[in-house]
């Protein structure tokens, strides 16, 4: 036995042996020569019971594919029933409850929160070496994260980060089966034809009321576009629902395109540009590269005015709406209103002079709900200021 396996065993002494998913004992020797995790995990812990399932699919598929990996289950249940019952739904190895080396080996690994994957690495042959947590490299990278070391982690986010300057859209939407997205009516839309397009990633889902607002912003700023300027700009629908049931109620009421609810670049683009909340606007140049990530900011306040959404853009709308405002009184007083009006900016507003919608300046009332656009505000409400 080499001296990283004599380290594996050290760790382990007084074990006798193993115990299997159908409670066969197996020896300890087993565990040579093969890629080895240490699993703490417990059945009262909620974290726990969601992460195995997604574990075991991934146990199997890597041993299906003629992976050389084991996991030993090493569990913090109270009692050898809660042990039992927890075990039962995995197809890996687990430590005999009665051993009482559990917290013995939290201790020597540091184990603070459950579940834990501990990779184990054979360092050196006078103490067993190991990897850190491998739960959240699991959870964003699943079976590609194997064997789950920190140099794997590097060479990920390198690919990561690769895929996210690189301005490749096929590379980036896309995958070696697939090479188009679709829309609303499940039509195949080739990726090929965004290039040369302004595009936006938005990331949302039918759950969430904030986007139930903003896809309507997006939508009239999308369909304005379509008109102002047909062919320049789309957008790329990656959905956070839970159920394809959801899904497709979010893309029923979007006139745009979507990653397939099937595809995993939806949980891809989702870590690659590290979307913490939604609803998240990215914005994609003509190159293919990220222009703004606060896409959603720039759509809610300028609208299609600001379209390319570049950061020159919006300094020059910023530019014209200020000459605009300076060209405007502080204050009116108009006869269709007992009340003075002051100026003020709002991202939409309805005009209760001519019903019509409107967007930046607004002669509004503070004690109450009146508003006009400044095109509405006759000369003679000016020449009573």
């Amino acid at each position: 036995m080499e001296g990283g396996e004599e380290a594996k065993m050290s760790q382990l002494s007084g074990v006798q042996f193993l115990l299997s998913s159908e409670g066969k004992e197996v020896p300890l020797s087993s565990i040579e020569g093969k890629t080895t995790c240490l699993l703490f995990s417990a059945h009262w812990c909620r974290p726990c019971r969601n992460f195995t399932p997604n574990l075991v699919q991934i146990y199997k598929s890597l041993r299906n594919a003629g992976k050389n990996i084991e996991i030993i289950f090493i569990s913090l249940d109270p009692d050898e029933i809660t042990f039992s019952d927890h075990f039962k739904g995995m197809p890996w190895l687990a430590l005999p409850f009665n051993t009482g080396l559990s917290q013995t080996l939290c201790t020597h690994f540091g184990i603070e929160h459950i579940p834990a994957l501990i990779p184990l690495s054979a360092t050196s042959s006078d103490g067993l070496g190991f990897e850190e947590d491998a739960v959240k490299l699991v959870e964003e990278y699943g079976e590609d994260a194997y064997p789950f070391s920190a140099k794997r982690r590097r060479e990920l986010e390198a690919m990561d980060d690769a895929r996210r300057k690189g301005g490749k859209l096929q590379e980036l939407l896309g995958c070696k089966d697939r090479d188009y997205v679709i829309s609303a009516d499940d039509i195949k839309i080739p990726i090929a034809d965004l290039t040369g397009k302004t595009v936006g990633l938005y990331f949302g889902a039918h759950w969430c009321p904030p986007c139930r607002v903003f896809t309507k912003q997006l939508k009239e700023v999308y369909n304005e576009l379509k008109i102002l300027r047909p062919g320049s700009f789309e957008v790329i629908f990656i959905s956070i629902d839970r159920s394809k049931e959801e899904f497709q109620a979010s893309l029923s009421a979007m006139p745009w395109l979507a990653i397939p609810y099937s595809a995993t670049a939806r949980q891809e683009l989702t870590r690659i540009f590290t979307i913490k909340g939604i609803p998240a606007l990215l914005i994609l140049g003509l190159d293919g590269k990220v222009l703004k990530t606060n896409g959603r900011t720039a759509i809610s306040t300028y609208g299609a005015t600001a379209f390319p959404f570049t950061e020159s853009r919006i300094s020059e709308v910023d530019e014209e709406l200020r000459k605009e405002g300076d060209k405007l009184p502080r204050q009116v007083n108009d006869p269709r209103h007992i009340h003075e009006l002051e100026l003020d900016m709002a991202k939409a507003y309805v005009c209760d002079e001519c019903q019509q919608k409107g967007r930046y300046w607004v002669f509004s009332c503070k004690q109450c709900n009146f508003d006009l656009h400044p095109c509405c505000i006759g000369q003679s409400s000016i020449d009573r200021i």
